[in-house]
């Protein structure tokens, strides 16, 4: 099973809230309901029998490991991990004789219920996102996406903060430890890594996620990179997606 970002061996320098671009998480990502979601797949877990202190630790490290690449988190992700530490506390209560007759009781009721409306109203909004808005009045361009699909014939998903966040530790673990986040002035920006990539795309029109990175990458390296593909995500200038049979994550130029 896989760990929390909570134990990477990542650390964070203590300047770099104060010398790192801030990224500001608006509405095109997914709230604190989409990473419950994207914690109880990881953990291949029953929404109905959540593992409450499992999933809290990992929230929580998830949103010290966004704290420490300076995204400005909202405040339902402020106010979830509260709720969740709540039910935890309570989980860790003894339970005595009188009160083991209703299962109704179970703190986790508190999330579980919120979660299945917001799994149904998700469902519903991609069917409907699926339909043409304005029927012949409606032209779509062609995408390398679809090539990319039809070439094999298999499933691809879009890929969300959390998922890619989840690619970024691999590729961060693979830097040694001892190494230390240390930004010059010379390190390359948040901007002009977002023209290196739009002029990579440009030219090639997607991209493996791992062709990002060279094998000198260093912490600062990936750290930008990321801040990049956000920004990136936001401004609609790049498509993230995932082959489910391999897991190889691709950007496609938009």
């Amino acid at each position: 099973m896989n760990q929390a970002p909570r134990d990477s061996s990542f650390k964070p320098s203590e300047n770099l809230s104060d010398r790192l671009y801030k990224v500001r998480l608006e509405g095109v990502f997914e709230g604190p309901m989409d990473l419950l979601i994207h914690l109880i797949r990881k953990n291949e877990v029953d929404i109905y029998d959540i593992p409450i202190a499992l999933v809290t630790d990992q929230y929580l490290a998830y949103m010290d490991w966004m704290k420490a690449m300076n995204v400005d988190l909202a405040g339902d992700f402020l106010i979830m991990a509260a709720t969740l530490t709540q039910i935890k506390s309570k989980m860790l209560l003894p339970v005595h004789e009188g009160d083991a007759e209703g299962e109704e009781d179970d703190p986790r009721a508190a999330i579980t219920g919120p979660l299945l409306e917001y799994l149904q109203m998700k469902s519903a909004a991609e069917l409907l996102s699926e339909r043409d808005l304005l029927g012949h009045e409606t032209f779509s361009r062609q995408s390398d996406t679809d090539d990319y699909l039809k070439e094999g014939e298999d499933e691809i998903i879009k890929v969300g903060l959390f998922e890619l966040i989840d690619a970024f530790q691999r590729i961060l673990a693979n830097v040694s430890p001892e190494e230390k986040v240390e930004f010059e002035a010379d390190t390359i920006s948040v901007k002009d890594r977002i023209t290196e990539i739009v002029d990579i795309l440009e030219e090639k029109g997607s991209l493996a996620f791992d062709e990002l990175f060279s094998s000198t990458a260093d912490r600062s390296e990936i750290i930008v990179t990321f801040l990049a593909l956000l920004e990136m995500v936001k401004l609609c200038l790049v498509r993230i997606t995932q082959h489910v049979q391999t897991g190889i994550i691709r950007l496609f130029y938009q």
